[in-house]
């Protein structure tokens, strides 16, 4: 840390700022503290008789924190040591400190602020008063200020979120399309809350039109592979000459820059959609399975009953406990790690049922059904470029529950990010 000129043998270095607020150079990151209010120049000069000294600016419009320092509370070996304590996450820094009952000076030098800091409040956009779930696996939304009341959203670690207000220790917030209440304790705020924002936020592609190809090569004489329907997000692998190569649950290929935005992201909740057994399902949307490419063939479908069974809810509960965890290809543990196909095999074999490891083979795995008959705890799959690429279980409501990308792990998203191939019913 540099210093400056030290007058009357005090020297106190404080932090500064031209317009924003600062931190000394060199301090420790894990204590910087939530901001406090910076003291003006008049009012650094204001505090004389508290400091029974003289206080000098070198700079105008350069702000000092001073915070009333108390003289005899500073004890030190007499001319010869550092003396350094933090108030308020501010440094300072006494040195050859023989006349502290009688003057403080302070002396401002240009500081090289080489930190980054973040003010109280947010700096991130479309929060003004921003949250993140500070936890290892998920955090429960609930309808009420209490463990008592229904669950109606899951907040995986680091999620965003608007707190509205608070409760007895809780918060009430909305994150995406959840709104509900969070225990506070499991909630960080202010200047925790933007470094992590910071650190959790992603760059994805936003598709702007109502149906985005995705194709083989970076060119549109090129074959589709598959498509995505608008207010999809897209993980960006590379960007090329007027084209994006994107990751698709883990499946790449290439769409127009001229059809997406570039947009920094935050993760927000999963809506928990309420399945009860024995009820007749109605699904809400019109989409239908259909083909693209004739590598996957026709297929037979079968009406079948629509009630959820109490074992198809069951199994819907059971996979979200995995919200949030790790994407890893190959991977056999919902825990540590696994793939689509992985997440779905290994979800039913819970309950008993034997499902193949390869997405490919899931057109064998039950009942082949159109996707606009499909119920809770049917598995979706999606074919890319004339295979079965991706598997997910069904959850209801448009959304589907998978091991997504590496980026984004096992998670609750729209099951028609693009067409579906089909449905298959294990569960009767």
């Amino acid at each position: 840390m540099r210093r400056g000129n030290t007058v009357f043998g005090a020297c106190i270095m404080v932090a500064c700022s031209l317009g924003l607020n600062a931190i000394a150079p060199g301090q420790a990151d894990s204590n910087v503290k939530a901001p406090v209010e910076i003291m003006n120049e008049q009012q650094a000069l204001a505090i004389t008789d508290e400091l029974s000294g003289t206080t000098t600016a070198s700079a105008a419009g350069v702000s000092y924190y001073l915070d009333k320092l108390a003289v005899e509370d500073v004890t030190m070996e007499e001319n010869t040591g550092v003396f350094s304590f933090s108030n308020a996450g501010i440094a300072y820094v006494l040195s050859g400190y023989d006349k502290a009952n009688k003057c403080v000076t302070a002396s401002v030098e240009d500081l090289d602020i080489a930190t980054k800091f973040v003010p109280e409040g947010s700096i991130i956009a479309g929060y003004t008063n921003l949250g993140i779930s500070n936890v290892s696996d998920y955090l429960n939304v609930r309808n009420g200020a209490g463990t008592e009341h229904k669950i109606v959203g899951k907040m995986p670690g680091n999620c965003a979120c608007e707190i509205i207000s608070e409760e007895n220790g809780w918060y009430k917030i909305k994150s995406g399309d959840v709104e509900g209440y969070v225990f506070g304790e499991y909630i960080l705020t202010g200047y925790s809350a933007n470094v992590k924002a910071m650190e959790s936020m992603s760059t994805e592609l936003y598709v702007n039109c109502d149906i985005l190809n995705v194709r083989q090569e970076p060119s549109t004489s090129c074959d589709v592979a598959t498509s995505v329907a608008m207010g999809e997000y897209l993980e960006i692998i590379e960007e090329l000459d007027g084209w994006y190569k994107v990751d698709i649950n883990n499946l790449t290929g290439y769409v127009s820059a001229d059809y997406v935005n570039k947009v920094n992201t935050l993760p927000t909740a999963v809506e928990i959609v309420e399945v009860v057994a024995a009820t007749t399902y109605h699904n809400n949307n019109n989409n239908s399975g259909s083909s693209s490419s004739n590598s996957v063939p026709n297929m037979t479908y079968t009406n079948l009953d629509s009630t959820v069974s109490q074992t198809a809810v069951d199994l819907i509960n059971y996979g979200m406990q995995f919200l949030g965890n790790p994407y890893v290809h190959g991977g056999s543990s919902l825990t540590n790690g696994t793939d689509c196909s992985g997440f779905v095999m290994l979800v039913f074999q819970q309950f008993g049922y034997s499902l193949p490891r390869s997405s490919s083979a899931y057109l064998s795995a039950g009942t082949v059904i159109p996707v606009d008959q499909a119920k809770p705890g049917d598995i979706f799959l999606y074919n890319y470029n004339g295979v079965i690429g991706h598997v997910g279980i069904y959850i209801g409501n448009g959304q589907l529950m998978h091991a997504s990308t590496p980026s984004q792990g096992i998670k609750i998203g729209s099951a028609f990010y693009t067409q579906p191939y089909c449905a298959v019913r294990v569960i009767p």
